[in-house]
């Protein structure tokens, strides 16, 4: 529960920004934006902020909930954002960032075949709270619809992990829905 509520106030906080919230950003057409995130490894909430005085750079929040690992993931993200030229509100971006999560251990199996005569399977449950840390990457499209206050985003996020003493890289896709203020 601690998990949840410091990477809300966290996420809160993005979204406060700074006395730039009243003026325009020229990286997207937009200052901030907070909406959801649905993906194939993770969905959430997601803040975007775009800082002031640097042209296309925005912080992106991600508050996740990991379903297959049953845990969840902060993740914050740098990301340059740069105009598709010939479609109005449309922008292509890039980054990289890094997350903290903790998820539950999972059913592990062993097979008779690697030492275990007795029995040809054996299950087993560990439902401890794990911390885990990794570093992701970050490619996406992003458009503003025009007279709407809202931005839909398509993104691709890899991310290499560290769990358990075990590290994987893992591919994650995702459409996002952002209100923009």
């Amino acid at each position: 529960m601690k998990f949840w509520l410091t990477g809300a106030l966290a996420l809160g906080v993005l979204a406060a920004g700074t006395p730039a919230l009243a003026q325009k950003n020229s990286g997207g057409g937009y200052t901030t934006g907070i909406g959801l995130r649905g993906g194939g490894w993770s969905s959430g909430l997601t803040v975007k902020h775009f800082l002031s005085g640097k042209k296309g750079v925005a912080v992106e929040g991600l508050l996740t909930r990991e379903y297959a690992a049953r845990g969840g993931r902060l993740t914050l993200l740098l990301e340059k954002h740069l105009p598709v030229s010939d479609f109005k509100g449309l922008q292509f971006y890039y980054g990289a960032g890094a997350h903290l999560g903790a998820y539950q251990s999972r059913y592990y199996f062993e097979d008779s075949r690697f030492g275990r005569k007795k029995d040809k399977y054996r299950y087993y449950y560990d439902d401890k709270s794990r911390l885990v840390g990794g570093a992701d990457l970050i490619l996406g499209l992003e458009y503003k619809l025009p007279d709407l206050p809202f931005v839909v985003a398509l993104d691709y996020k890899p991310f290499f992990e560290v769990f358990r003493g075990y590290t994987g890289f893992y591919h994650d896709a995702a459409v996002s829905l952002r209100f923009t203020l």
